[in-house]
């Protein structure tokens, strides 16, 4: 069973994971893969911050200056996690596994959801933590 809070996570999570996912479908008419899924994770992580200190991790003491830094660290992570998942699936794996249905956006759909329980440590012990 998960508390509260890492239920509350994961539904921030969605919504920005929803407006990550749609933005790099929309910002991909523009610019390359991998740039689209760059500006849209950041449009993704701005989301998440705001529905985080505002719905999520409510009793935080942090300052706002250290919930911003802690949070742009641990996204960063995450980031780099979700570029890895989406491109290897994306370039090798589906490729070689001769996977052709949407293969862009099935990899980047599972390199989001890849970073969620990392997000969640990190997020909840330091960008939000209360001591």
């Amino acid at each position: 069973m998960i508390s509260r809070q890492m239920f509350l996570f994961l539904v921030a999570g969605g919504i920005a994971a929803v407006v990550n996912f749609l933005s790099r479908i929309v910002l991909n008419w523009w610019m390359p893969y991998t740039a689209a899924i760059i500006v849209a994770y950041l449009l993704g992580m701005i989301t998440a911050f705001v529905c985080n200190r505002l719905f999520v991790f409510i009793a935080s003491s942090n300052r706002l200056h250290h919930q911003i830094f802690w949070f742009v660290v641990v996204n960063i992570v995450a980031l780099l996690q979700t570029l890895v998942v989406s491109l290897l699936l994306a370039d090798f794996a589906f490729p070689r596994a001769g996977f052709q249905w949407h293969p862009e956006t099935v990899a980047h759909v599972i390199g989001v959801l890849v970073p969620v329980v990392t997000s969640y440590i990190g997020h909840k012990h330091l960008s939000f933590r209360s001591v």
